[in-house]
């Protein structure tokens, strides 16, 4: 643990047979048990962008059994990720166990609003968590909310709270397994190791695009594509105003701006991680009197974190106990 003060956490031991990190991060893939997270009331939220686009992030709410005045808790998802997400239902059974309202977040074009919105997420599009903070309800923002963002989502919710801090309620921040330099996260995706990675990764990501593609020659280049790094040079970048790739991952990544945040904030991440390398948080300074605490497991995977003492995935158990933190 590094940086700011915070609780004693419980060390993570790795479930067997899940051991190492690859295995860790696909035993999310391989069983999908997923905490009933339904069977709480919810609704549907739609939260209008401030850009001019007409676009909107949907979300939905649910609620806790009994209302225990905690702060609202926003989850936002990762790469071709929604509010369907297991790690995101998982995590939001947890908060609402609880008491926690919790909004599952939508980032632009993500389901339920793939078909609709003009434009589509990307690792930079902190605005997109400024206007929809800003229009939520008073009655869901007026005991303040907690912030969470899990791997892309994870370094969009970094960069907004470095840029806004508190002013819109936010009490606390977390991460989990965000890639705050994408270079860095890019060029260990493209690894021979990673190969299997990246073919998943590029299958979803074209399947977005091509539902959002206008044209035929459009939907040709996005088929085309083989890499990430081609799909974020090719797509990403000349859609949302950066000269390329290499431009896009500069301005885009959270590692640059984490010493400006300045509500408590955890970033949880594993020294196993296969897609996003331990040493972008270990190769920087993290000084006590900052907002921000490093929390590094041994063990744990991409956004796995299976732990041998508990089926509560401990990154949730560690937000947790962060929040808890924050409020007493």
């Amino acid at each position: 643990m590094l940086g700011r003060k915070a609780p004693v956490f419980p060390s993570f031991r790795p479930r067997w047979p899940w051991i190492g990190g690859d295995l860790q991060t696909v035993r999310n893939s391989f069983i999908s048990r997923v905490p009933d997270v339904y069977s709480f009331t919810s609704e549907r939220l739609r939260l209008i962008m401030n850009d001019g686009s007409g676009d909107c992030l949907w979300g939905r709410l649910n609620r806790p059994s009994e209302d225990s005045a905690k702060p609202l808790v926003i989850l936002v998802h990762g790469l071709t990720g929604s509010e369907d997400s297991p790690n995101i239902a998982t995590s939001a059974a947890y908060h609402l166990h609880r008491g926690y309202p919790v909004l599952r977040l939508n980032l632009r074009g993500a389901a339920p609003g793939m078909d609709t919105a003009t434009g589509h997420y990307h690792a930079g599009r902190s605005a997109d968590i400024r206007d929809a903070i800003a229009a939520l309800p008073p009655h869901l923002t007026d005991r303040g909310i907690v912030l969470i963002g899990v791997s892309l989502g994870g370094n969009i919710c970094l960069k907004y709270l470095a840029e806004t801090n508190s002013a819109q309620g936010v009490l606390a921040g977390a991460s989990v397994c965000a890639p705050i330099d994408l270079k860095m996260a890019q060029q260990r995706i493209a690894a021979p190791r990673n190969s299997i990675y990246q073919r998943h990764l590029l299958r979803g990501m074209r399947a977005e695009a091509l539902r959002q593609a206008k044209t035929d020659g459009i939907k040709k280049v996005i088929s085309g594509i083989h890499t990430v790094y081609e799909f974020d040079d090719r797509i990403v970048a000349p859609a949302n105003g950066f000269a390329d790739a290499e431009d896009y991952y500069r301005r885009a990544s959270a590692g640059p701006l984490l010493d400006m945040i300045q509500v408590p904030t955890l970033l949880v991440h594993a020294a196993t991680d296969p897609w996003v390398p331990a040493h972008m948080y270990l190769d920087r300074s993290w000084p006590a009197d900052c907002a921000t605490t490093l929390l590094m497991a041994s063990d744990g995977g991409h956004v796995g974190f299976h732990a041998a003492d508990s089926l509560v995935p401990w990154h949730d158990r560690c937000i947790g106990l962060f929040i808890a933190s924050i409020r007493s």
